[in-house]
């Protein structure tokens, strides 16, 4: 391990990729791992108790928050802006934004929050707490709280009940205050 970037509460590796580190605020309890690239051209705020696996990739332009006690499994992909061709745009980043149709848009992941591997969240995506993204999703809308998902399709529900049960078991005995 090589905590290349001194940030305090957070854990990256030798090959973690970070542009743009004065516009992320960062909790505590942080794991990136190597080979994770984050570009943060506007706001990003990563939560307390967070996890992003290795090759994952959060970038695009456009505000991102990640929640509380979230992760994104290896090889998630967030994007906060996309290319839509269906206007008159032809371009690709080495044009000026007059030649393309850019859509930008926020994407949040609420607290509790689990991707599965190799998942993309598409821009204007908001997954509701405790949601959980099943691997290999695309996920195009917004997810409602407590749902598991295989891309946007909901197949089931969470045990909230038993996840905020864990989660106060937890913060009790780590003697962690409560907002």
């Amino acid at each position: 391990m090589n905590n290349n970037y001194d940030i305090p509460g957070v854990t990256t590796f030798e090959y973690t990729k970070i542009i743009g580190l004065g516009n992320i605020d960062f909790g505590k309890n942080i794991i990136i791992d190597d080979f994770v690239f984050i570009y943060a051209k506007t706001k990003i705020k990563i939560g307390n108790y967070v996890h992003i696996g290795s090759f994952t990739s959060i970038t695009g332009g456009e505000k991102f928050t990640m929640e509380d006690f979230s992760g994104l499994s290896s090889g998630v992909r967030i994007f906060t802006a996309s290319e839509d061709f269906q206007g008159c745009g032809f371009g690709n980043p080495t044009l000026d934004e007059k030649y393309r149709n850019t859509k930008r848009l926020p994407v949040h992941i609420g607290k509790f929050c689990l991707i599965g591997a190799n998942s993309v969240i598409l821009p204007g995506v908001t997954v509701g707490e405790g949601a959980t993204v099943g691997a290999g999703s695309v996920v195009t809308k917004n997810l409602e709280p407590w749902g598991i998902y295989v891309g946007n399709r909901k197949i089931g529900d969470r045990d909230k009940l038993g996840v905020l049960e864990n989660y106060n078991n937890f913060l009790l005995e780590n003697r962690i205050p409560t907002d």
